[in-house]
């Protein structure tokens, strides 16, 4: 008797700590889901300043991209293409819808 006893204790403990671990398991799965849920859902501060400078350099590649469309329709017009002073007056229209949207980077001083 006292042999089956000793078999059960341990045995009855291992089974007691799986059901246990098994309980917290679901207690805490609701939990863990919503966090997880959470995280997806909100943006860190860091990947908010990578989004943010990914769109200024965007913004920054367009800019010079009209900057060249814009020295050679003037050069164009200069020469007497009337059409390339029209595009350049386009051009120049749509560089300053973007030049505000650019920071202005600070001076080292």
């Amino acid at each position: 008797m006292r042999r089956l006893a000793l078999f059960f204790v341990p045995a009855s403990a291992f089974l007691v700590s799986g059901c246990i671990s098994t309980v917290a398991d679901v207690v805490t799965a609701p939990v863990k889901v919503v966090s997880k849920g959470v995280d997806l859902a909100t943006t860190s501060q860091s990947e908010a300043d990578e989004k943010r400078g990914r769109e200024i350099r965007r913004r920054e590649e367009q800019l010079a991209k009209l900057e060249r469309q814009y020295d050679k329709q003037l050069d164009k017009c200069h020469e007497g293409n009337r059409r390339a002073c029209d595009e350049a007056r386009e051009t120049y229209a749509q560089m300053q819808q973007i030049i505000p949207t650019i920071p202005v980077e600070p001076e080292d001083g």
